[in-house]
C-alpha cells in the first residue's frame, strides 16, 4: 500500500529543527515567514520577550494586496516589512524561512527585503 506525504507535516518537522538552531534577540529578531495558498505573512519577532515587534501581510488594511499568492505581492510584503523595521529601528535580523524551500515567493521576499535595507 502507498502511503501519501503529508507536506505540511514534513514542513512543521523542517521548521522544528531550523527553530531548535536560530532564535531571535533584541539586537537581532527573527523574521519568521507564513505562506498560505492565498496570502503570505512575515513577522519579526523578539524570541527572548516573546513580542512580535513589527508585522506585514498581504491582507493588511492599509495596503491590500489583490492576488497575494504571487511573486510580486510577496516582493511587495518584503518591501513593506523592511521599511515598518528600519522605521523601528532594526536592521539586522535572523532569517526563518519556517520549513518552506528557499524558492519562489520565499525568495522574493527575501530578496526584497534585503534590497530594501534590511540585512540578514
Amino acid at each position: 500500500m502507498i502511503k501519501k506525504l503529508d507536506r505540511n507535516k514534513l514542513r512543521q518537522k523542517k521548521h522544528k529543527s531550523i527553530r531548535k538552531k536560530i532564535a531571535g534577540t533584541a539586537q537581532r529578531p527573527r523574521l519568521s515567514v507564513y505562506r498560505s495558498l492565498k496570502n503570505i505573512f512575515v513577522q519579526i519577532i523578539d524570541d527572548v520577550t516573546g513580542n512580535t515587534l513589527v508585522s506585514a501581510s498581504t491582507i493588511e488594511k492599509n495596503a491590500k494586496i489583490e492576488n497575494g499568492s504571487n511573486i510580486e505581492a510577496a516582493k511587495k510584503v518584503g518591501e513593506s516589512i523592511a521599511k515598518k523595521a528600519l522605521d523601528k529601528g532594526i536592521t539586522t535580523v535572523v532569517f526563518d524561512r519556517a520549513g518552506y524551500i528557499y524558492t519562489g515567493r520565499v525568495k522574493a521576499l527575501a530578496d526584497a527585503a534585503r534590497e530594501a535595507g534590511l540585512q540578514f
